[in-house]
């Protein structure tokens, strides 16, 4: 035990030479931490879609994704993109992501809410599926019927409304209804509306129904260049022959639709690490290909009338920050917030690494060399000693030396310093040889040369 005390006991001396050091270390990093940017909050909230639309499928899985890093996301339904845009601009909302449909708003406007767009996500047709014994081929053909639009606030109103402008139409041309897609789907099917319009990705299941559905139809765009020329946010893209099932033949043929894109919207407040990690869940959950995109199209920076976020940029142009392809998030975060603290602190590593280890050394050697002042006093005392009082002088310092040598005895330092207490103790026996001559020889003896 005695062992492991002379070797362990000098934590207590490196606790006073670093500890100044050590607690000017945890306030800067305190005062850094609490200076520079706060940790991203743990919460999420998103503004999705209509129940069981293509929206809310994708912010299940988004949530997935977030929930491997200890971030939530808590979903709200709403009624579409225009409804997710007014959500995500209102400073009294709690919303700060959500999807929203391309040519919903402009450049101008968004920047007057406040609003990012962190990339497009997925090709999302608008799908006009009609209930008529023969195949339909412009929209001008749809005059009298009943059309359901879908409610107010998901942005297929306005765009159909674009729709029938370039047709020569408006709305008093047909009879507009605003259910939602679901009920709408079941109008449809019961013949109680002639028309659905609605806009959603490939993997929607109601689009995966009705595509499958005898008797009801799917409009084909013949002239989807020319919509894409009057309209920029809108793209073409054919639904391949037999997409849906290659052995029923289904489709019988290619469809050319037009389609906008759905693009994932932030409001500027959103913390910039979170727009990382929604962008990380995004190529995974959009990067693969479908019935419209390539492999790696999406996520993607075009496609977008919203500014793409300066974060957003540099996902697209380096991908992850490289401290969270090795790291987990929340590290990774840490460290990349900290490393301006971090690099002041590495300037003045290397002062204080040549600082430090002398005053360690000088606590430890100063535990020994107090004592030889001790001993100086004691032959000090011998050499002024007066005649006649040489005996009692004597007898005090041979006491003052026991006293020492007991004191020194206790002393316990690391034992890579053992040379210097060995060497106290050799020059503490040398006094003692020297009061010991003066006792017997009853004389004071000669100065010391020490």
């Amino acid at each position: 035990m005695q062992k492991i005390k002379f070797t362990l006991f000098n934590l207590r001396d490196l606790l006073v030479a670093f500890g100044p050091v050590t607690l000017m270390v945890v306030i800067v990093c305190g005062l850094g931490y609490w200076l520079v940017d706060p940790a991203p909050p743990k919460v999420i909230d998103i503004s999705t879609g209509q129940e069981n639309g293509s929206y809310e499928q994708f912010a299940k899985r988004y949530a997935d994704e977030l929930k491997k890093n200890q971030i939530e996301l808590r979903q709200q339904l709403s009624l579409g993109s225009e409804d997710n845009l007014k959500h995500i601009s209102d400073p009294d909302s709690e919303i700060e992501v959500g999807f929203v449909r391309s040519g919903s708003t402009d450049e101008t406007q968004a920047h007057e809410r406040g609003l990012i767009s962190l990339g497009s996500l997925f090709y999302e047709p608008i799908w006009v599926f009609y209930r008529n014994p023969k195949e339909l081929s412009t929209i001008s053909q749809f005059k009298g019927k009943i059309v359901n639009i879908g409610p107010d606030g998901n942005g297929v109103a306005k765009l159909f409304s674009q729709i029938l402008s370039v047709n020569s139409m408006s709305e008093d041309d047909v009879t507009i209804q605003k259910l939602a897609d679901t009920p709408g789907t079941a109008a449809l099917l019961e013949g109680k509306i002639d028309v659905l319009v609605f806009s959603s990705a490939s993997d929607s299941p109601l689009v995966q129904m009705l595509l499958q559905t005898p008797g009801i139809r799917l409009f084909d765009f013949v002239q989807a260049e020319a919509y894409t020329r009057r309209f920029p946010f809108l793209s073409h893209v054919v639904l391949p022959r037999g997409i849906v099932d290659i052995g029923k033949d289904i489709p019988a043929h290619d469809y050319h639709l037009i389609s906008p894109t759905a693009t994932l919207v932030a409001h500027e407040s959103l913390h910039p690490a979170l727009m990382g990690l929604l962008l990380q869940a995004a190529r995974k959950i959009h990067g693969g290909a479908d019935w419209f995109s390539r492999q790696g199209e999406f996520p993607s920076d075009k496609y977008t009338e919203i500014p793409v976020a300066h974060e957003a940029e540099k996902f697209y142009k380096n991908g992850p920050p490289m401290l969270q392809r090795y790291l987990s998030f929340w590290i990774a975060n840490f460290f990349e917030r900290m490393w301006v603290v971090i690099v002041a602190l590495g300037a003045l590593f290397l002062p204080l690494s040549k600082i430090i280890p002398p005053i360690y050394v000088w606590r430890i050697r100063s535990r020994i060399y107090r004592w030889y002042g001790q001993l100086r006093l004691v032959e000090q005392a011998l050499d002024q000693v007066e005649t006649g009082e040489r005996q009692a002088v004597a007898q005090r310092q041979l006491r003052h030396l026991d006293e020492i040598e007991e004191k020194v005895n206790r002393i316990t330092i690391p034992l890579s310093y053992a040379e210097e207490l060995y060497g106290l103790r050799s020059h503490i026996h040398f006094v003692r040889a020297r009061v010991q001559a003066m006792l017997e020889a009853g004389e004071a003896p000669a100065a010391s040369p020490v």
